[in-house]
């Protein structure tokens, strides 16, 4: 079975490795001139990439966007996406995983959490600069690296994802829900689903680890995006399967095994239920 690549932030040293991990960078200075382009891979970090000028192509879990200006996107760890930016493009990318930034109030989490759900914002040109102007200021803090500027980083951190909670147009964003406990259950769920979802595709299993009902976790993700826990797990396993038939080339059985299935007839036939393709066609049509 092989891997889907996995960046990671290139300015932490190895011997650093279990340390928090937070980069920022222009992307003026990262393409130096030339245009960038990135084949499907994932990350094991939060990505954010804020375009005051941009123009391209990127692809985040097989939705493509066409970027223009004045455009943040964000992925989550896990998520996979290519990128094809231009040249003349200006803005900040920033790179950090949670042993960095994780907020710890409530509602800040609850916001953060919200940003995490809208992968893509595109906003007015007058609007975008207050996200700018928090990004800049966090770059100047990581590049004079003064005191206390870790603590000067997260604060700007915390102002930007309000800013882009408040902002995001993004018609596929996880609708408003009910209550703070509501959305910290649905959103507990999507992390269960990501990391466990070769080996468990039962909602009674779900249910049992958030200590929900069944019944109770059906009107959580009623509430949050309008599907059932059994639709949010079906979506899992295609996407699931989608990102290992385009970002690498294992063998279909080697995919269904991936996901749990023994039987790779199944597997086919579930894939073209949902999709409308075979495996094997999808990755012909998409590659």
């Amino acid at each position: 079975m092989k891997s889907i690549p996995i960046r990671h932030i290139a300015t932490i040293p190895k011997e650093q490795s279990n340390a928090p991990r937070f980069s920022i960078r222009s992307v003026q200075q990262m393409l130096n001139g030339k245009d960038l382009v990135h084949d499907r891979h994932k990350h094991d970090f939060f990505f954010v990439l804020a375009l005051h000028k941009g123009a391209g192509m990127h692809e985040i879990d097989f939705i493509q966007y066409e970027i223009h200006d004045n455009s943040v996107f964000i992925l989550r760890p896990g998520q996979v996406h290519r990128l094809g930016l231009t040249a003349a493009s200006t803005g900040f990318l920033m790179e950090f995983d949670l042993a960095f930034y994780q907020p710890k109030h409530t509602i800040t989490d609850q916001r953060w959490k919200k940003a995490l759900g809208k992968n893509y914002c595109e906003v007015e040109a007058g609007r975008f600069m207050k996200l700018h102007v928090f990004l800049a200021n966090v770059f100047d803090e990581f590049t004079t690296k003064h005191d206390g500027y870790i603590e000067a980083i997260k604060a700007n951190l915390d102002l930007f994802f309000i800013e882009y909670t408040r902002q995001s147009r993004n018609p596929k964003s996880i609708a408003k829900t009910e209550s703070g406990y509501t959305q910290d259950r649905f959103e507990e769920l999507v992390r269960l689903l990501e990391i466990n979802i070769g080996r468990m595709k039962n909602v009674s299993q779900y249910a049992d680890l958030l200590s929900l009902s069944p019944y109770q976790l059906n009107a959580v993700t009623k509430s949050s995006v309008g599907k059932t826990v059994s639709d949010l797990i079906n979506e899992q396993i295609i996407l699931e399967a989608k990102r290992y038939l385009l970002a690498t080339h294992s063998q279909i059985k080697d995919v269904a095994d991936h996901l749990g299935y023994e039987d790779v007839s199944y597997f086919i036939r579930f894939f073209k239920k949902h999709t409308g393709h075979s495996p094997e066609v999808f990755r012909k049509n998409f590659k």
